[in-house]
């Protein structure tokens, strides 16, 4: 869970998504600055809210998915570990920089054109935007996906991908609360932005390994042995 909500975070950091967070933020609210969504704070944290819904909505049915089809392949889920971890560990690679390839670097989302009135258009948004892939999004997304499809319980997996659209979502919400702090925060962490895929890219690559030398049930057991009884009894 804590390595889904780093993911979702990391997502929100990418260089796809941060610098166009006031950009989606105008289109969603409909707003047009920082002035006019601080006056109407409410209405558009109420937009805001809904945008995150719909590609909350996408992620999660997309992790029910994907264990469901984990399900019908349980016999091979032996094998279906191994070669999701040597694709997470490619996707890593890949976000690293260690090669690039045309058809990853392609965007493919939804153009809505003008957003329709009211909030049905803030959820249509956000569908459109978790239905969206990005260069920077896709692998991280795609890498849990395929954690998940070696999951065979689907609460687990709906799990693993609602705490990925937690992580997305909290620093949207907040970005849209208080626009003129994040604008303020934003100008001083952009000279890090580049960091992030490095981080994110380190991430993938050590899940990866974990995943295909099937040490990551290990680890999992082992962080489990540490967490408190009185914790653990209310999980």
């Amino acid at each position: 869970m804590a390595v889904a909500f780093l993911a979702g975070l990391l997502s929100f950091l990418s260089p796809c998504v941060l610098p166009l967070v006031p950009s989606y933020l105008s289109y969603v609210t409909g707003m047009r600055g920082a002035a006019e969504m601080r006056v109407q704070r409410r209405l558009a944290l109420a937009h805001a809210a809904l945008f995150v819904a719909g590609f909350s909505l996408i992620f999660v049915v997309l992790g029910a998915t994907a264990t469901v089809f984990g399900r019908l392949l349980n016999v091979y889920q032996h094998w279906l570990e191994r070669a999701g971890g040597a694709l997470i560990i490619l996707f890593g690679l890949y976000t690293l920089g260690a090669f690039r390839l045309a058809f990853l670097a392609r965007e493919a989302r939804w153009q809505l054109g003008d957003k329709p009135i009211g909030f049905l258009g803030s959820v249509l948004a956000g569908v459109a935007f978790g239905a969206g892939w990005t260069p920077c999004i896709g692998p991280i997304l795609a890498s849990i996906l395929l954690y998940t499809s070696s999951q065979s319980d689907l609460g687990r997996g709906i799990a693993l991908l609602s705490t990925y659209s937690l992580g997305l979502a909290v620093p949207f919400l907040l970005a849209a609360y208080a626009l003129d702090a994040f604008l303020r925060w934003f100008q001083g962490f952009r000279r890090y932005v580049r960091y992030v895929e490095t981080v994110a890219g380190v991430l993938l690559v050590a899940v990866g390994v974990l995943l295909m030398t099937g040490t990551f049930t290990l680890l999992s057991s082992w962080l489990q042995g540490l967490t408190p009884e009185f914790i653990r009894s209310r999980l």
